[in-house]
């Protein structure tokens, strides 16, 4: 099989790449399904559910804030698959680990290393896709890594549901273990073996700064994917909260199924935003259609008054089609840059992205505090302006569904 240039998406780099993020999700998103059991269990108080939440979840996203640095460095140092399975090995440990915690700072401390590990795996592995992806056709191999990845959410929210926090954590750590078997039946990059050896500048983060270009490139990659973590980390889990105190939705929402069907959203529009790409050969394209469907999925969550809680879980469902542009997004980011530090922008681009959920949900805790603003008016002014950016950075980016992508950054 050759290095790069595969027409064929089902191959075993496609196949290994969407199990890693199946993992990656599971976990990711697996203290959103577990939150309220979970830190019930360990004596947190029901009027702080809310805001520890929210504390762990920053945890999170600041641990994968930094470890997107870190391993996206790596990726284009050591190479793309050296990388993926680096982060694989300590994401698994931290979640198992995360199942024997016993309180609120031993929690927050395993978030923080799980997120760090977790920070890795999907921005590596779609830059290995792209790499060895013949052009016409890689953005249907990193549709496949997305659209089967995100269904590990549904799974996260299958394995809690039967067994008990405790155990999800344990299964999470457990299949990421697994899956570093599958390590040997995959090659390196042929792009990066090329430039392995050479006296080139390879995974320098400030390069991104030199040059006023790459940076607004990057900057219009991260405001892109900024709408989905917002959706993500504030609509759908606190949706329990905004079903009851904003919108009196008569029955409780469950978090963990909120963010069920809200996946299985994701995943279908994962395949389907992927598969708009490659018809309308136009990455672009694609990302303005989805942006403005999620606009609108945003309107309707913002208006559910009274609504039934099955109703509710629709609404959840749809803003996850919608958001499902995220292969879209990090195929985009990948494109973008050149192969002395692919990896580090496509890692780094996705937990920027995701690490601007510490900054949306401080900015959402100080609103809603306010009498007068409320959490639906936080809802709506973050919402109005993660989009109104998204807008602006689909129409300002570069087209790059025909790109070519082996060259050298800098020196092109």
């Amino acid at each position: 099989m050759s290095r790069h240039n595969l027409k064929n998406p089902i191959n075993s780099i496609v196949i290994v790449a969407a199990l890693g993020y199946f993992v990656d999700i599971y976990d990711l998103i697996l203290f959103g399904i577990v939150r309220m059991p979970s830190l019930k269990a360990i004596g947190v108080a029901e009027d702080q559910l809310l805001d520890v939440g929210i504390y762990l979840l920053n945890m999170q996203m600041t641990g994968m804030l930094l470890g997107g640095i870190l391993w996206g460095i790596l990726g284009d140092k050591k190479g793309r698959l050296y990388t993926l399975f680096g982060t694989i090995l300590l994401y698994s440990l931290a979640n198992i680990a995360n199942g024997f915690v016993t309180t609120v700072p031993q929690y927050a401390w395993m978030r923080f290393i799980a997120g760090v590990g977790l920070a890795g795996e999907l921005g590596v592995g779609i830059t290995l896709v792209s790499e060895v992806m013949a052009k016409e056709s890689r953005g249907y191999g990193t549709m496949i890594v997305s659209g089967v990845g995100i269904a590990g959410a549904a799974f996260g929210f299958q394995v809690a549901d039967k067994f008990n926090w405790h155990v999800a954590y344990w299964v999470g750590g457990g299949m990421g273990l697994v899956l570093l078997v599958l390590r040997f039946i995959v090659s390196e990059s042929g792009m990066f073996e090329k430039i392995r050896k050479h006296d080139i500048s390879k995974g320098n983060f400030f390069t991104i700064f030199t040059s006023r270009k790459r940076f607004f490139k990057y900057l219009y990659c991260i405001l892109i994917g900024v709408p989905v973590w917002f959706v993500i980390g504030i609509l759908v889990i606190f949706s329990p909260e905004f079903a009851q105190k904003v919108f009196h939705i008569p029955e409780a929402i469950n978090g963990g199924r909120a963010l069920m069907y809200h996946y299985i959203g994701a995943s279908i529009g994962s395949f389907a935003t992927g598969w708009l790409s490659q018809v309308l050969k136009s990455r672009k394209k694609a990302l303005g259609i989805s942006v403005t469907a999620l606009t609108a999925m945003m309107v309707l969550y913002f208006t559910s008054f009274g609504f039934s809680a099955t109703m509710f879980y629709v609404i959840l469902f749809l803003l996850g089609i919608a958001q499902g542009y995220w292969a879209v997004f990090i195929t985009t980011a990948s494109e973008q840059f050149g192969t002395n530090m692919r990896a580090t922008v496509t890692t780094t681009v996705p937990n920027f992205v995701r690490g601007s959920t510490v900054l949306m949900t401080l900015f959402f805790r100080y609103l809603k505090s306010d009498d007068v603003i409320g959490m639906l008016y936080a809802g709506c002014l973050i919402a109005a302006i993660v989009m109104l950016l998204a807008f602006l950075s689909v129409y300002k980016m570069d087209e790059t569904y025909h790109k070519d992508l082996d060259y050298v950054e800098g020196v092109e």
